[in-house]
């Protein structure tokens, strides 16, 4: 079942995620829903926070990019990671912020350790763009946006689309749930 995508302005968005266990109701299920919700909307990864559940996962298939990414159709849950290599710039979007993409700083490499949708632990090192998809999703799970890493002038500049994504004022291809509006 394709699910809504919360959009930007959505305190849940800005909470920190809870670690779950293999009881978690509906896990398998949740996560089938994500993949097919990351697909119905062209994306390369997505957290639960996105689709309504404050919890420690994230998925990800980058197979839209292409070669050498086939293999990067995963699941991420209670991940911790350990950031380094030298930072590199590039230019970032997310699916709660659409039509918004700037670019960020982010470290190159990365260890990971998770488990996986059968809750078989992992410990993995990733580079380049897999690593940077990784840290999106994961900051998510921390309640942390990608315009979190911007300049304050840069989210200057950005203030009138991010304040008409809260006011539901975007226009995507796939569903999304905007937060009510504040009184």
């Amino acid at each position: 079942m394709i699910l809504p995508i919360i959009a930007y302005g959505d305190p849940l968005l800005r909470k920190k995620g809870q670690q779950i266990n293999k009881d978690y109701p509906k896990l398998k299920q949740l996560i089938e829903n994500m993949f097919e919700t990351l697909a119905h909307a062209d994306g390369i990864g997505l957290a639960a926070h996105q689709v309504g559940h404050p919890i420690m996962l994230f998925i990800t298939d980058a197979s839209v990019i292409g070669e050498g990414f086939s293999d990067f159709r995963k699941v991420f849950i209670n991940a911790q990671i350990e950031e380094s290599g030298d930072e590199w710039d590039k230019e970032e979007g997310c699916l709660s912020i659409p039509k918004v993409y700037e670019h960020v700083k982010r470290p190159s490499k990365l260890r990971i350790k998770y488990y996986d949708e059968h809750f078989e632990y992992h410990e993995e090192e990733y580079e380049g763009m897999k690593a940077r998809i990784i840290q999106h999703e994961f900051d998510h799970n921390n309640g942390v946006l990608f315009i979190d890493h911007l300049t304050p002038l840069k989210k200057t500049l950005i203030k009138g689309k991010l304040n008409d994504i809260t006011k539901g004022k975007v226009d995507v291809d796939y569903k999304m749930r905007f937060a009510p509006p504040r009184r």
